[in-house]
C-alpha cells in the first residue's frame, strides 16, 4: 500500500497488524480518477480512517486539509506514522465516528470530500455501518453544498432507501463497492 500520486507519490504506508482493511491501490486510484480536480484545495474528512490512506492521498494530490477520524489506537498510531513518512500534515481525532459526527455538526466546519470506509461486519447493535452512515442526520451538515461523499461497502450489502443522498456513481472492485453520493438538495456535484 502506497501513496499513488502527487507530492508524496510512491511513499509506502504502514498498516496496523489487525482490524483494518486498507483500500487497495487500484481502488484508490479509481476513486481519485473519478474525483479529479475536486480534490485540489478541498477540505477532506476521512471517517473510519484506518491507515489514513484516502486522506493522505488527497493531501498528496493538493487537498487543503484533512481530518482523520478513527477510534482504534493502532490506527491512530499508523496515521501519525504515515503522515510523518509522507511529509504531510493533517488533524487526527481519536473518536467513535458517530459520536464525532454528532459533536462536529454544530461547529459549522464543512468538507468538500468525505471518505468513509467502515467495517464490513455489523455493529454490536446489529445495525450495519453503511445503513447508519446513510441515515445519520448530522453527516449532511458537514458536507459543502457541492460536496461529495465517497463510501466503500461490501458489494452484496443492500443499501436502504436514501432520503438524504443521491447516488452519482457506483463501481465494484472485487470485494469492494464504491459509492459516490451527493446531498439530494444539490444534485449537481464536481464528480467527473
Amino acid at each position: 500500500m502506497r501513496v499513488i500520486a502527487g507530492r508524496a507519490g510512491g511513499i509506502r504506508l504502514v498498516s496496523p497488524k489487525a482490524g483494518v482493511r486498507p483500500t487497495m491501490d487500484r481502488v484508490k486510484a479509481a476513486i481519485f480518477s473519478s474525483l479529479g480536480e475536486a480534490v485540489i484545495g478541498a477540505r477532506v474528512l476521512d471517517l473510519f480512517a484506518g491507515t489514513g490512506a484516502l486522506g493522505i492521498e488527497a493531501l498528496s494530490r493538493g487537498a487543503e486539509s484533512a481530518l482523520f477520524v478513527d477510534d482504534d489506537r493502532q490506527s491512530i498510531a499508523a496515521i501519525e506514522k504515515n503522515l510523518e513518512k509522507s511529509g504531510l500534515r493533517g488533524r487526527i481525532r481519536g473518536a467513535d465516528v458517530f459520536r464525532f459526527l454528532k459533536s462536529a455538526a454544530p461547529t459549522g466546519e464543512t468538507f468538500r470530500i468525505v471518505f468513509a470506509d467502515p467495517p464490513y461486519e455489523k455493529m454490536k447493535s446489529g445495525e450495519g455501518y453503511t445503513d447508519k452512515l446513510l441515515s445519520d442526520p448530522t453527516l449532511p451538515n458537514l458536507i459543502e453544498p457541492d460536496g461529495i461523499f465517497v463510501l466503500e461497502k461490501r458489494p452484496d450489502e443492500n443499501i436502504p432507501e436514501m432520503k438524504l443522498w443521491e447516488l452519482i456513481r457506483k463501481k465494484k472492485y472485487g470485494a469492494t463497492e464504491v459509492l459516490f453520493l451527493s446531498l439530494i438538495r444539490n444534485p449537481h456535484s464536481a464528480i467527473q
